[in-house]
């Protein structure tokens, strides 16, 4: 099916959803402009590789475009460079991601790692902050498999307040038993930089519970200065990744070191859990779909709308086609008629890995 084709969807549901969405977005814009609370102006900062992320990307540029008209920032898309600590290996876009996303209106910028690269991709995002101007303009940083369903401007964005995603499961740490627990193996880190960290304790929480402290997503986070907060997620990272240090010892770090220093540097700079007014990032602002059959199965109604409207875009149907996932779940409809209900049955608060066995098993995991 590698010449499958991506016209517009013809269900009635996703089309109304998308056509509502994108009239919610237009208002809301157009609120903004005369709203002399709204937050200033920020820049959005994405990364795109080749091997599929470019692709993501796009999709995101996409639905920023279609459900965020008036967005005032800027996209900004740091695309790593060979060489460096991507030696051996030539991680940049493919041309027609790249041209799909010049088109779509992003500035891209070459970003030459030194410190992760290829042997933890997931640095990207550390290392893509020293891309943003040195001005202290604000910004916020979106995981590229994310889409945008509503306007970016209208997010009440406190930025001296740093925050990120808590849509997250307890992945990390995983305390051994009978030695250190989740205090002493946070508390050596907060202690290893100098931080209070019974200032970060949700007291709510049971004493020893993964969710007393702070823990996040990386998928999404901001900040007022991004010079600072490169500065200090980058020295702390290299320094617990090369010295973890007794407490750690038995801690895998490897995809874990993002969220395990992005606590640490919110904290530092005076920020913390995000309050309501943040709540339409992973909700109806933004959705964080990771990967297709995920997207089906878990994804508010307007997101996949979103996904299947930009799909149809003469720049974005180059990028899907040969792409399985979509091919599968999109073209041939299986996304709506075997994942949706997959989703639909699978309770709100259980473990994500439960329903992803699930789909493995019915041979619906597509990446």
């Amino acid at each position: 099916m590698s010449d499958a084709q991506f016209p517009p969807p013809t269900r009635g549901q996703a089309e109304r959803a998308a056509r509502k969405a994108q009239r919610m977005a237009e208002r809301q814009a157009r609120k903004s402009a005369h709203d002399p609370a709204r937050p200033p102006e920020f820049d959005l900062l994405i990364v795109a590789q080749g091997g599929g992320i470019d692709r993501e990307a796009a999709m995101l540029a996409a639905s920023l475009r279609l459900n965020a008209p008036g967005f005032r920032g800027r996209l900004i898309v740091a695309e790593p460079q060979p060489g460096g600590a991507w030696e051996g290996t030539d991680p940049r876009m493919s041309p027609p991601a790249r041209a799909a996303l010049v088109a779509l209106g992003a500035e891209i910028r070459p970003l030459h790692a030194r410190s992760f690269g290829r042997s933890y991709p997931h640095g990207n995002k550390i290392e893509a902050l020293a891309l943003l101007d040195p001005s202290r303009r604000p910004f916020l940083f979106l995981d590229s498999d994310t889409l945008v369903t509503g306007d970016l401007d209208a997010v009440g964005f406190d930025f001296a307040r740093p925050s990120a995603s808590m849509r997250r499961e307890g992945s990390w740490p995983e305390p051994p038993p009978y030695r250190h627990g989740y205090d002493s193996i946070w508390r050596s880190l907060y202690d290893r930089f100098g931080l209070d960290m019974d200032g970060s304790l949700d007291l709510s929480q049971p004493e020893d519970h993964w969710e007393r402290f702070l823990y996040f997503n990386a998928g999404w986070f901001f900040g007022a200065d991004p010079a600072e907060f490169h500065r200090r997620f980058h020295d702390w990272a290299v320094a617990v990744r090369d010295d973890p240090g007794e407490a750690l010892a038995c801690q895998a770090l490897d995809p874990w070191l993002d969220q395990v220093v992005l606590p640490l540097v919110i904290h530092s700079l005076g920020g913390g859990r995000p309050g309501p007014e943040l709540a339409g990032l992973d909700g109806e602002i933004t959705w964080h779909w990771r990967n297709l059959p995920l997207l089906y199965a878990l994804a508010p109604e307007p997101a996949l709308a979103t996904f299947e409207s930009i799909a149809a875009l003469p720049e974005i149907a180059p990028l899907l086609a040969g792409w399985e996932p979509a091919e599968r779940l999109l073209a041939g409809g299986e996304g709506r008629r075997l994942i949706r209900p997959l989703g639909a049955a699978h309770p709100p608060q259980a473990p994500e890995r439960a329903l992803r066995k699930r789909l493995k098993r019915a041979g619906l995991w597509l990446t």
